[in-house]
Protein backbone atom coordinates (compact mmCIF):
# COMPACT_ATOMS: atom_id res chain seq x y z
CA UNK A 1 0.00 0.00 0.00
CA UNK A 2 2.76 2.50 0.88
CA UNK A 3 4.18 2.39 -2.64
CA UNK A 4 0.98 4.21 -3.72
CA UNK A 5 1.57 7.03 -1.21
CA UNK A 6 2.69 10.41 -2.50
CA UNK A 7 5.62 12.17 -0.86
CA UNK A 8 3.10 14.24 1.16
CA UNK A 9 1.36 11.14 2.52
CA UNK A 10 4.63 9.30 3.30
CA UNK A 11 6.00 12.39 5.00
CA UNK A 12 2.86 12.77 7.10
CA UNK A 13 2.99 9.15 8.27
CA UNK A 14 6.64 9.63 9.26
CA UNK A 15 5.97 13.00 10.90
CA UNK A 16 3.07 11.53 12.90
CA UNK A 17 5.61 9.53 14.92
CA UNK A 18 7.47 12.73 15.78
CA UNK A 19 4.22 14.47 16.74
CA UNK A 20 3.37 11.58 19.07
CA UNK A 21 6.82 11.80 20.66
CA UNK A 22 6.64 15.59 21.12
CA UNK A 23 3.30 15.38 22.92
CA UNK A 24 4.47 12.42 25.03
CA UNK A 25 2.21 9.72 23.61
CA UNK A 26 3.38 6.12 23.46
CA UNK A 27 1.65 5.18 20.18
CA UNK A 28 0.79 6.86 16.89
CA UNK A 29 -2.94 7.52 16.60
CA UNK A 30 -5.11 9.08 13.93
CA UNK A 31 -4.88 12.36 15.86
CA UNK A 32 -1.11 12.41 15.25
CA UNK A 33 -1.71 11.80 11.54
CA UNK A 34 -4.03 14.83 11.45
CA UNK A 35 -1.51 17.03 13.25
CA UNK A 36 1.25 15.94 10.88
CA UNK A 37 -0.98 16.50 7.84
CA UNK A 38 -1.77 20.03 9.06
CA UNK A 39 1.84 20.96 8.30
CA UNK A 40 2.02 19.49 4.79
CA UNK A 41 1.78 21.49 1.57
CA UNK A 42 -0.42 19.10 -0.42
CA UNK A 43 -4.20 18.82 -0.54
CA UNK A 44 -4.50 17.30 2.93
CA UNK A 45 -2.60 20.14 4.58
CA UNK A 46 -4.34 22.82 2.50
CA UNK A 47 -7.76 21.37 3.40
CA UNK A 48 -6.97 21.33 7.13
CA UNK A 49 -5.47 24.83 7.12
CA UNK A 50 -8.53 26.18 5.29
CA UNK A 51 -10.44 25.22 8.45
CA UNK A 52 -7.78 26.78 10.71
CA UNK A 53 -6.42 23.34 11.59
CA UNK A 54 -2.73 23.90 11.01
CA UNK A 55 -0.20 21.46 12.43
CA UNK A 56 0.82 23.76 15.28
CA UNK A 57 -2.77 24.22 16.49
CA UNK A 58 -3.53 20.51 16.26
CA UNK A 59 -0.34 19.56 18.07
CA UNK A 60 -0.87 22.20 20.76
CA UNK A 61 -4.35 20.81 21.37
CA UNK A 62 -2.89 17.31 21.70
CA UNK A 63 -0.17 18.53 24.06
CA UNK A 64 -2.82 20.33 26.11
CA UNK A 65 -4.54 17.02 26.90
CA UNK A 66 -1.99 16.32 29.58
CA UNK A 67 -0.36 19.68 30.23
CA UNK A 68 3.39 19.97 30.24
CA UNK A 69 4.01 17.16 32.70
CA UNK A 70 1.97 14.39 31.15
CA UNK A 71 -0.21 14.35 34.27
CA UNK A 72 -3.95 14.12 33.70
CA UNK A 73 -5.23 16.43 36.45
CA UNK A 74 -8.86 15.32 36.06
CA UNK A 75 -8.02 11.62 36.29
CA UNK A 76 -5.80 12.18 39.31
CA UNK A 77 -8.45 14.36 40.99
CA UNK A 78 -10.94 11.50 40.55
CA UNK A 79 -8.77 9.37 42.86
CA UNK A 80 -8.17 12.19 45.34
CA UNK A 81 -4.84 13.58 44.12
CA UNK A 82 -4.51 17.35 43.73
CA UNK A 83 -1.93 17.95 40.97
CA UNK A 84 -1.35 21.55 42.07
CA UNK A 85 -0.60 20.38 45.63
CA UNK A 86 1.84 17.79 44.26
CA UNK A 87 3.45 20.47 42.07
CA UNK A 88 3.79 22.88 45.03
CA UNK A 89 5.32 20.18 47.22
CA UNK A 90 7.73 19.10 44.47
CA UNK A 91 8.73 22.71 43.82
CA UNK A 92 9.33 23.26 47.55
CA UNK A 93 11.51 20.15 47.81
CA UNK A 94 13.39 20.16 44.48
CA UNK A 95 13.06 23.73 43.24
CA UNK A 96 10.63 25.59 41.00
CA UNK A 97 9.66 23.76 37.80
CA UNK A 98 11.15 20.44 38.94
CA UNK A 99 8.08 18.44 37.92
CA UNK A 100 8.18 19.89 34.39
CA UNK A 101 11.93 19.26 34.11
CA UNK A 102 11.45 15.61 35.11
CA UNK A 103 8.69 14.91 32.57
CA UNK A 104 10.85 15.09 29.41
CA UNK A 105 13.41 12.74 30.97
CA UNK A 106 10.67 10.17 31.61
CA UNK A 107 9.40 10.58 28.07
CA UNK A 108 12.83 10.13 26.47
CA UNK A 109 13.23 6.72 28.04
CA UNK A 110 9.66 5.71 27.38
CA UNK A 111 9.49 6.85 23.77
CA UNK A 112 12.85 5.77 22.39
CA UNK A 113 12.74 3.77 19.16
CA UNK A 114 9.85 3.10 16.81
CA UNK A 115 6.32 3.83 18.00
CA UNK A 116 3.52 1.48 17.01
CA UNK A 117 0.31 2.58 15.33
CA UNK A 118 -2.98 2.39 17.22
CA UNK A 119 -5.86 0.44 15.71
CA UNK A 120 -7.60 3.68 14.71
CA UNK A 121 -4.49 4.91 12.87
CA UNK A 122 -4.22 1.60 11.01
CA UNK A 123 -7.92 1.80 10.13
CA UNK A 124 -7.48 5.42 8.92
CA UNK A 125 -4.70 4.25 6.57
CA UNK A 126 -6.92 1.45 5.29
CA UNK A 127 -9.81 3.89 4.78
CA UNK A 128 -7.51 6.25 2.88
CA UNK A 129 -6.73 3.45 0.43
CA UNK A 130 -10.44 2.70 0.07
CA UNK A 131 -11.13 6.40 -0.59
CA UNK A 132 -8.50 6.49 -3.34
CA UNK A 133 -9.92 3.34 -4.97
CA UNK A 134 -13.49 4.64 -4.68
CA UNK A 135 -12.48 7.93 -6.32
CA UNK A 136 -10.44 6.20 -9.04
CA UNK A 137 -7.17 7.79 -7.91
CA UNK A 138 -3.92 5.91 -8.53
CA UNK A 139 -1.98 7.56 -5.72
CA UNK A 140 -2.83 8.14 -2.05
CA UNK A 141 -2.10 11.72 -1.04
CA UNK A 142 -2.66 13.66 2.16
CA UNK A 143 -6.25 14.37 1.15
CA UNK A 144 -6.97 10.64 1.16
CA UNK A 145 -5.37 10.32 4.60
CA UNK A 146 -7.56 13.15 5.90
CA UNK A 147 -10.62 11.40 4.44
CA UNK A 148 -9.53 8.17 6.11
CA UNK A 149 -9.40 9.89 9.51
CA UNK A 150 -12.79 11.58 9.02
CA UNK A 151 -14.41 8.27 8.09
CA UNK A 152 -13.46 6.71 11.43
CA UNK A 153 -16.37 6.19 13.79
CA UNK A 154 -14.17 6.70 16.83
CA UNK A 155 -10.55 7.25 17.76
CA UNK A 156 -8.15 10.07 18.45
CA UNK A 157 -8.60 11.92 15.14
CA UNK A 158 -12.39 12.21 15.35
CA UNK A 159 -12.10 13.14 19.04
CA UNK A 160 -9.60 15.89 18.16
CA UNK A 161 -11.95 17.30 15.54
CA UNK A 162 -14.85 17.23 18.02
CA UNK A 163 -12.72 18.99 20.65
CA UNK A 164 -11.96 21.75 18.16
CA UNK A 165 -15.62 21.98 17.10
CA UNK A 166 -14.96 20.89 13.52
CA UNK A 167 -17.50 18.80 11.62
CA UNK A 168 -15.92 15.86 9.72
CA UNK A 169 -18.20 16.68 6.79
CA UNK A 170 -16.65 20.16 6.55
CA UNK A 171 -13.20 18.55 6.51
CA UNK A 172 -14.24 16.21 3.69
CA UNK A 173 -15.65 19.17 1.74
CA UNK A 174 -12.37 21.07 2.25
CA UNK A 175 -10.42 18.12 0.80
CA UNK A 176 -12.64 18.20 -2.28
CA UNK A 177 -11.99 21.93 -2.68
CA UNK A 178 -8.22 21.41 -2.29
CA UNK A 179 -8.26 18.74 -5.00
CA UNK A 180 -10.35 20.96 -7.29
CA UNK A 181 -7.95 23.88 -6.73
CA UNK A 182 -5.00 21.62 -7.52
CA UNK A 183 -6.68 20.38 -10.70
CA UNK A 184 -7.42 23.97 -11.79
CA UNK A 185 -3.78 24.90 -11.10
CA UNK A 186 -2.59 21.92 -13.15
CA UNK A 187 -4.67 23.07 -16.09
CA UNK A 188 -2.95 26.45 -15.84
CA UNK A 189 0.47 24.84 -15.58
CA UNK A 190 0.85 25.68 -11.87
CA UNK A 191 0.33 22.26 -10.33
Amino acid sequence: MFERFTAEARGAVTAAQEVARRVGHERIGSEHLLAALGSTTGPGGRALRSLRLDGDRLEATLAGEHGTTGLDAAALAAVGIDVEAVRASTDATFGPGSLERAAPARRRGLLAGHLAFTQDAKKALELSLRAAVRLGHRKIDGGHLVLGVTELERGGGPALLRELGVDPGAVRDAVGVAWADRAAGSELGDG
